[in-house]
């Protein structure tokens, strides 16, 4: 059991029959009464994120997360293989557990987050910032690099982004995997 008011960013707690990861937190007093905790949750399961009020003191369920580094190998019938960097352990990870797994290539370092008591994978994240290859897209016409046009570009993983038009095919690009925005031209 952990006290409310000793969640932080990234703890996991059992709640609602499901398990939650803390997102955001905040302490507020109010003018007369105890203490609050503002807390912040994503579920790990399906992502939704819930608010919750809890007083201080109040106890609550923790769940105890382990944090690996996992390399991204190749796909199957029974999903996409990756190998445990420490043990060269290799497991399926369903698509739906990786978080930004449209701008995942082969040989990627992903983080697999799993609870420790019976094992199971909560989810896989990608690191934020990724390099990728331009494979198509329609090429700029010179000089008109004063907008903030954007143009679609797919990438050697088969997403479309929006890119400025000065970027041509075989471009390496820095591509943010939260929300799959173009970051910078990467020089090879």
């Amino acid at each position: 059991m952990i006290n409310s008011q000793d969640i932080k960013k990234g703890t996991a707690i059992r709640m609602d029959g499901g398990i939650w990861v803390c997102i955001d937190f905040q302490h507020r007093k109010p003018g007369k009464g105890n203490t609050i905790m503002i807390i912040k949750v994503k579920n790990v399961s399906d992502g939704r994120v819930l608010e919750r009020r809890f007083n201080i003191g109040e106890k609550l369920e923790d769940v105890i997360i382990e944090r690996r580094p996992y390399q991204y190998l190749y796909e199957d019938q029974s999903g996409r293989i990756f190998m445990n960097q420490e043990t060269f352990e290799q497991i399926p990870i369903d698509n739906e557990l990786v978080i930004g797994h449209e701008y995942m290539k082969e040989s990627d370092i992903v983080e697999v987050v799993s609870d420790t008591t019976d094992g199971t994978i909560l989810y896989a994240e990608m690191p934020v910032k990724t390099v990728l290859r331009v494979t198509h897209s329609e090429p700029g016409i010179k000089g008109d690099t004063a907008t903030n046009t954007l143009k679609p570009a797919t990438l050697e993983t088969g997403v479309e982004i929006r890119v400025p038009l000065f970027i041509n095919e075989g471009d390496l690009i820095q591509v943010d995997t939260r929300d799959g925005s173009y970051l910078q031209r990467v020089k090879e």
